[in-house]
């Protein structure tokens, strides 16, 4: 998972910031490939500090309060993705492949 994460090239300390500084830190997430598995590994194993798959300490906190009931947020998680994935793939637009001119 960490060969293929966006902060893999960034100071770490960079995560592990306050105030402000943490929105920032949440952009550094914003489209790597392996965000919701780093969520889900901050969230399992209830890791404090840092941002992690995009989510602060205090918004994981937040989350957990609420969904105690939770067992497995990796299998939550990439059971949501995976599902997200398969309902977009199925409402993109076929498109069609321009015919070719006589002659050309």
């Amino acid at each position: 998972m960490a060969a293929r994460a966006k902060c893999r090239e960034i100071d770490p300390d960079a995560l592990f910031v306050q105030g402000a500084a943490q929105n920032r830190a949440k952009l550094i997430c914003r489209g790597c490939p392996v965000r919701t598995q780093c969520l889900a590994e901050a969230l399992d194993s209830r890791i404090e500090f840092g941002v992690w798959g995009g989510m602060t300490e205090r918004e994981r906190r937040a989350l957990l309060r609420r969904r105690k009931d939770v067992a497995s947020w990796y299998d939550l998680l990439t059971s949501a993705e995976k599902h997200y994935e398969e309902e977009r793939t199925e409402q993109e637009p076929v498109r069609s492949v321009p015919a070719v001119a006589a002659g050309h």
